[in-house]
C-alpha cells in the first residue's frame, strides 16, 4: 500500500544555483485530506492578497452554466473592417446592388474573402471555413462555399460599368490625396484548368505558358505610387493592342483630367 503525503511547498534557488523546495504547510495524508477545507484555505489566503476567490468563479461559472465554447481572433479583421470602412466601400456596394434583397450579407460575405486575401491568403473553398471557424468577422456568423461564389458573381454582375471601382478609387485618392496624371497600365492572362471555352475563357497567346488552355486577360492600371485604379478582365484571345482602347473607354467618364498613359512595347501598334 502506497500512502501519499500533500504539502504546500516554495521552489527556491540557494546560492550555488540548485533548486530547493521549501515546504511551507504540511496538509497530511491525501486519502484524508479535507477538500472543502483546501477551498476555503484558498480562498482566505486570495482575500488577504485582495485577490478574487478562483474556487469561487469556478463554482459559479460551472453551476450556472458557463463556459468557454470557442474562441477566435478578432484584431486583425476588426482593424480592416475599420480601415476599408473608411473607403465607404460598403455604401458604394448597396448602391451598385440596388433594391434586391438576399438571404446573406453579401457585402459582409465580401469582406470576410478580402480579408481572407489580407490575413490568411487561401482559395475562396478555404476562405468560408476560415471565416466561420478561425476569425471574428462582425456582423457575419459564418458563411460557406455556396455563398462566397454567389457573391463574388453577384458583385461582376452588378460591376460590369465598373461603377464599384470608380467609387472605391475616389474614396481612396480623397483619403490618401493621390493624383492621377500618370497612369501604368499592363496585362497579363491566367489559364483554368478545364478544356471548355466560352465567351470569356478563350484560348489565345499564353503569358503563363499554358496555351493548351483557355484563359482570360487581365489588365490592370495603377497610378504612379502602385495604387490600383481599375482593372479589366477582357476574353482570352484579346490582343493586348486592342485592350487599350477598353481602358481608354472605360476611364473616360471618371473625370481624371489630363493623363498620360504608360504602357510596355507590347501594347503599341501602328495604329
Amino acid at each position: 500500500m502506497t500512502v501519499r503525503y500533500v504539502s504546500l511547498a516554495q521552489a527556491g534557488r540557494r546560492d550555488g544555483g540548485k533548486a530547493k523546495a521549501e515546504t511551507l504547510i504540511s496538509l497530511g495524508r491525501e486519502d484524508r485530506l479535507d477538500v472543502d477545507g483546501l477551498r476555503r484555505l484558498v480562498g482566505s489566503i486570495s482575500r488577504y492578497l485582495g485577490q478574487a476567490d478562483p474556487a469561487d468563479g469556478q463554482q459559479s461559472g460551472l453551476s450556472d452554466g458557463l463556459g468557454v465554447t470557442d474562441a477566435r481572433p478578432v484584431g486583425s479583421t476588426w482593424l480592416l473592417d475599420a480601415l476599408l470602412s473608411r473607403l465607404d466601400i460598403a455604401d458604394a456596394l448597396r448602391e451598385v446592388l440596388g433594391d434586391r434583397r438576399f438571404s446573406t450579407d453579401v457585402e459582409r460575405v465580401l469582406f470576410a474573402l478580402v480579408a481572407t486575401l489580407a490575413v490568411a491568403p487561401s482559395p475562396e473553398l478555404a476562405a468560408a471555413e476560415w471565416a466561420t471557424c478561425d476569425a471574428v468577422i462582425c456582423g457575419l456568423a459564418g458563411m460557406d462555399d455556396d455563398q462566397a461564389y454567389r457573391a463574388m458573381d453577384l458583385l461582376a454582375e452588378a460591376d460590369t460599368e465598373g461603377a464599384l471601382q470608380e467609387a472605391v478609387f475616389f474614396s481612396a485618392a480623397d483619403l490618401l490625396n493621390l493624383s492621377v496624371d500618370i497612369l501604368l497600365f499592363d496585362t497579363t492572362s491566367t489559364s483554368f484548368e478545364t478544356e471548355d471555352a466560352d465567351d470569356l475563357r478563350q484560348r489565345g497567346h499564353s503569358k503563363d505558358h499554358r496555351s493548351d488552355l483557355p484563359q482570360i486577360v487581365i489588365g490592370l492600371a495603377v497610378t504612379k505610387e502602385g495604387i490600383p485604379v481599375r482593372c479589366w478582365t477582357p476574353p482570352g484571345g484579346t490582343n493586348d493592342q486592342t485592350v487599350i482602347d477598353e481602358v481608354k473607354t472605360g476611364l473616360r467618364g471618371w473625370r481624371l483630367g489630363r493623363v498620360i498613359t504608360v504602357v510596355d512595347r507590347g501594347i503599341t501598334s501602328t495604329a
